[in-house]
């Protein structure tokens, strides 16, 4: 499986998901969405007792999860061993490994508000963000952008090839099924409290690997890698996720930036504490360093998955 991810990233650096391609067939992830929002409607009823809703949230993690390993294994067992395989599976992989996608939506950040444009900035991070964009300044612009670039990071590229390592194509399509799963019915709001429960938990499991590792990504690639795993190891476990935290608290770190803090939300204010307090704030130029230092985080990981294919 380790050349098929190479294929799958070098799939993904060079083109992306293309738009043609997304206008023709959409994207892997909306179809797992769409049935996951289908499940909602029809499973997770307002006037249910809660044991009832989280036994609805367990099946439903059940069935995504199966929709999506099961066409994954089928497809990996009819390719079998052969020449070939590497390719095809690579191909199918390709869209589930957000490597430029991530990069090009937090570039696309930077671009207005170097120019001074807040609301151009303030519409791009709101693509990849959900807090209020209205009431984020320059350096909340910027906090936002990297945190999201650190956290997906893990999610979005270092998940899939760590479960794909492990479990060949059918891991990336669980752990794609499961991370989905998490971002929409996972939330600690009236509707999805007890209905995401078993999708928020499961979401953690799979990530605490992956994230941690993202994070030690992001300290090897440092300027100062030992004074950053320091950083990081302190500054983690104050996150609100057990996961989120460490690849944000080593990208604040490695960047000599401050991030997280109090945010906006339509909510309300969520009190979150600093990841490397006392620092100062980031601006655009720290969105461009920030996408550096995930470029090479990156290519140091494509080059580990190498070496490992060669042995």
């Amino acid at each position: 499986m380790t050349w098929a991810l190479l294929v799958a990233l070098a799939l993904e650096a060079a083109f992306g998901w293309p738009d043609r391609l997304h206008a023709r067939i959409g994207h892997p992830v909306g179809w797992l969405g769409r049935l996951i929002a289908g499940l909602d409607r029809r499973w997770n009823r307002d006037g249910d007792p809660p044991a009832r809703r989280r036994l609805a949230g367990r099946i439903t993690v059940a069935a995504g999860a199966l929709a999506a390993i099961l066409p994954a294994y089928l497809l990996q067992e009819a390719l079998g061993d052969g020449a070939l395989a590497p390719l095809l599976l690579g191909i199918l992989a390709w869209p589930l490994v957000a490597a430029r996608s991530l990069h090009d939506h937090v570039a696309a950040v930077a671009r207005p508000l170097s120019r001074g444009d807040i609301a151009g900035a303030r519409r791009a991070v709101a693509r990849i963000v959900g807090r209020d964009p209205e009431r984020l300044d320059r350096a909340g612009i910027a906090r936002a952008a990297i945190e999201s670039l650190a956290e997906n990071a893990s999610d979005g590229v270092v998940a899939p090839l760590f479960w794909g390592l492990v479990l060949g194509l059918p891991g990336i399509a669980a752990y794609k099924a499961i991370n989905t799963m998490d971002s929409m019915i996972g939330h600690r709001t009236d509707r999805h409290r007890d209905f995401g429960r078993a999708a928020a938990r499961l979401d953690d499991l799979v990530n605490l690997a992956p994230a941690r590792l993202t994070g030690a990504l992001f300290a090897l690639v440092s300027a100062r890698p030992r004074a950053t795993v320091a950083a990081m190891r302190r500054d983690a476990p104050r996150h609100r996720s057990p996961n989120a935290g460490w690849p944000e608290a080593a990208m604040a770190a490695a960047l000599g930036v401050r991030l997280s803090g109090p945010r906006s939300y339509a909510g309300g204010v969520a009190a979150e504490p600093w990841l490397n307090p006392g620092a100062p704030d980031p601006d655009a130029g720290g969105i461009d360093r920030a996408l550096a230092l995930y470029r090479r985080a990156m290519a140091v990981a494509a080059g580990a998955i190498l070496a490992g294919a060669w042995l």
